[in-house]
């Protein structure tokens, strides 16, 4: 069934930005978004299908451990598949499971909770399988072959209804029994650490049929319970499962809510259920569109927008740091030090901005972020601190600055919302600036203001804080980067909004008298008086050089102190962690330097290292944590389109390798789709096509005399600055093209070639 693509993108995208809280499941009304349709001719909806079908992953041996095995979801319910002795075991998590306590953090008061287990057992002994992740379609599909016959599978979560669907049908002596086995609420960090003092289980679940189904419910001590509903339809040969997890607090009704969602997805039937997830995922990926000649790492990017639309949507919980996917891990929470951030940088390119739950959950939730500070600060202040759960409550205070110990992360609310400024930037919806950016990084950057005090130097000082995961020190370059950052966009903000705001004149103050970043021989440290002078994961006390972009290349007096800091981070090796490799290569890219974040990005897939991507392209290190992958993506971006700083960047860091690429309504802030293609190491053309009117500024990377015309030939009113850049009076709807002098360029979309080949993920054999 085709689906119009730029009907979807504008569907979903006016629904997504309208209001930010879409709730799970919306449909939105597809309406185009303007009649100037693109000159560029696209693929068709089979060539879609085949160009997605060769990223699938592939296994033909059995996945037995996480970083192997394949992966559904819908942003809430989640499914990790597993194939041991004669199970093929499917795991069901759900996002919204948690503990509510009042104490003991999120690590044992707000944790999530595990859910269970679906099994189905075969009757003979495995002799083989054979799978396929199906992303086009987002369908597990395969056989499992026994010496008694063949069990033929296929399994999705509904991306609207919150459904597992399992169909399993049989050849020969098979007869396999299907299962669900419940886990029991117990915190995963128990089996890391020991439970707080005093510490109560949760009472045992209980089971019991409802008509068709069968419920598995588990009521929380403290209030609240989760309720699994389950239906099993036999046939002859075949057996269809429908299951759906449901999680209430403080009512008691995920009973009725998980008994609704399995009754209904059975009364549409098994056909317009698949038709209906089918027409998402489908118009999902056509999206946007980005092709380049490494197999292996082409598929590593479609994967990861079938990753983070199966893990997140606008509206619904955050991913916390496994998504919906809740393995063994003592991280069963949401982490906003980085692991949140990196996680979601990926949307902004994609233009896939109907799943981005920062936005939404930061504009849900800003009452509790208010009650994250001090009561003493709750009238001016709010902050989010290091974990949480998916309201951004973990039972406890943010801290204050002050020499000693502890931890005192107090920018990770400034950093999230630098997420949603990147979503108003790629969208132009003021929406988002004037009902979360604005309102909440105010809050933000006063719980700063109450602690930073003028030295003798006359600059402005702040006491001891936290460098994530690394130490405390004073003018710690976390925080003294993202308060700078802040209050320029307070500054900004209050002018789009117009807003005459009296603290602006304090905000341009702290602009004008704040300490200088700390560095040294090496670059950025830590904060006055502490180097960077152990190996580390974290890049935060480089976040003005990426993504903050308030210390960039494009500053001549500040390229020395980029490159120092770069090389020393990178130099300093051991504790190195695979986000340290995406964002080292993001961190070169933005110097333009192709070659050298290629190298630095490449050791996130070598396996030689201590914690590689893994087959399924999922990433551990003491436990699951899906945002490193994701931000590997972001990385690719970095390579083929950039937009910071008011211009539009084309291939502006393709390594040298990369002789050929492609991207199609790839999106860049000032509201634009970017159209391009390279071939043999030249730009061949760049069409631009502006959602909100604003003024572009194009550096198009092509060499020579180019010509800037409308796609039909007509004048585009356009200044060259000589350096190949072009400033462009490009009216809302409209597309400006742009291509070397004297040669009318080809504007199809299609795939590059493949030059350098690689298996697919997987187990391919």
């Amino acid at each position: 069934m085709g689906v119009d693509r730029r009907a979807f993108l504008g569907g979903t995208t006016a629904a997504v930005t309208a209001g930010l809280l879409v709730p799970t499941g919306a449909h939105a009304v597809a309406e185009p978004l303007s009649s100037d349709v693109s000159a560029c001719e696209g693929m068709s909806e089979l060539d879609w299908r085949a160009f997605i079908g060769a990223q699938d992953l592939i296994w033909k041996s059995a996945p037995t451990k996480y970083g192997q095995a394949p992966f559904l979801g819908d942003g809430r319910l989640g499914s990790v598949v597993y194939a041991e002795g004669n199970t093929v075991r499917f795991t069901v998590q759900h996002a919204e499971v948690q503990d509510h306590r009042a104490k003991d953090g999120t690590q044992f008061g707000v944790c999530r909770l595990p859910v269970g287990n679906l099994v189905v057992t075969a009757t003979g002994t495995v002799t083989g399988i054979d799978w396929r992740l199906d992303l086009w379609n987002a369908e597990l599909k395969g056989t499992v072959t026994t010496d008694k016959g063949v069990i033929e599978f296929r399994a999705y979560v509904h991306t609207s209804r919150s459904v597992l669907r399992i169909k399993v049908e049989t050849e020969g002596q098979e007869e396999p029994v299907v299962a669900f086995n419940p886990s029991k609420a117990i915190p995963p960090r128990a089996a890391f650490n020991p439970l707080p003092e005093g510490y109560q289980f949760n009472p045992d679940f209980t089971t019991r049929t409802d008509g068709k189904e069968q419920l598995v419910t588990q009521n929380l001590l403290v209030g609240g319970q989760t309720a699994t509903a389950y239906r099993i339809t036999k046939g002859r040969r075949s057996q269809t499962l429908l299951l759906a997890v449901a999680h209430t607090y403080p009512d008691a009704t995920a009973e009725v809510k998980a008994l609704s969602l399995v009754r209904s997805a059975a009364a549409l039937g098994d056909r317009m259920l698949e038709v209906t997830h089918r027409m998402w995922w489908n118009a999902f990926y056509q999206k946007s569109f980005l092709s380049i000649p490494d197999q292996r790492m082409q598929s590593f990017y479609w994967i990861q927008l079938y990753k983070v639309a199966s893990g997140s949507r606008a509206g619904g919980p955050v991913m916390a740091t496994t998504g919906p996917w809740l393995e063994s891990t003592p991280w069963a929470g949401a982490w906003w030090n980085l692991n949140m951030q990196l996680q979601y940088w990926l949307l902004h390119g994609s233009g896939h901005l109907e799943l981005d739950a920062i936005t939404t959950t930061l504009k849900a939730n800003q009452e509790q972020l208010v009650k994250n500070v001090r009561p003493e600060y709750q009238h001016d202040s709010a902050g989010v601190n290091r974990s949480t759960d998916r309201f951004t409550s973990n039972t406890g205070f943010l801290a204050v600055p002050s020499p000693g110990g502890g931890t005192k992360e107090l920018g990770n609310l400034t950093w999230a919302l630098h997420n949603v400024w990147l979503s108003y930037r790629h969208s132009m919806n003021k929406t988002i600036l004037a009902d979360v950016v604005f309102p909440l990084l105010r809050r933000a950057i006063n719980y700063y203001l109450h602690f930073l005090t003028k030295g003798n130097d006359g600059k402005l000082h702040l006491d001891e804080t936290t460098s994530p995961e690394y130490g405390n020190a004073p003018d710690c370059n976390y925080d003294l980067q993202l308060i700078r950052w802040g209050c320029q966009t307070l500054i900004d903000s209050a002018k789009i909004l117009k807003i005459e705001d009296p603290l602006a004149p304090k905000w341009q103050e702290v602009l004008d008298n704040l300490v200088p970043f700390p560095v040294n021989e090496n670059g950025f440290m830590i904060g006055a008086g502490v180097p960077f002078a152990v190996s580390h994961r974290h890049f935060s006390h480089l976040l003005a050089m990426f993504p903050l972009m308030t210390v960039n290349w494009e500053q001549p007096e500040n390229r020395e102190l980029i490159e120092k800091s770069l090389h020393h981070w990178m130099s300093l090796e051991p504790a190195h962690r695979g986000y340290s490799y995406s964002g080292s290569g993001s961190i070169a890219a933005r110097m333009f330097r192709g070659d050298e974040a290629l190298a630095y990005f490449v050791k996130l897939f070598d396996t030689t290292k201590r914690f590689p991507v893994l087959e399924n392209t999922m990433y551990t290190e003491a436990g699951p944590v899906v945002e490193t992958p994701l931000s590997g993506a972001q990385t690719i971006h970095d390579f083929l389109l950039q937009s910071w700083g008011g211009v539009i960047r084309v291939f502006p860091a393709v390594p040298s390798v990369w002789k050929d690429a492609m991207i199609d309504r790839h999106s860049a802030e000032g509201g634009f789709d970017v159209t391009a293609r390279r071939a043999a190491g030249k730009t061949e053309f760049v069409l631009v096509r502006s959602r909100a009117g604003e003024p572009l500024v194009l550096r198009h990377g092509i060499e020579g005399e180019v010509t800037v015309r409308t796609p039909s030939g007509g004048p585009v009113q356009h200044r060259d600055r000589g350096d190949g850049t072009l400033e462009i009076e490009l009216a809302k709807g409209r597309e400006v093209l742009v291509h070397p002098k004297g040669k009318r360029p080809d504007l199809t979309v299609k795939p590059v070639a493949i030059s350098v080949p690689g298996k697919p993920w997987g187990l391919p054999g």
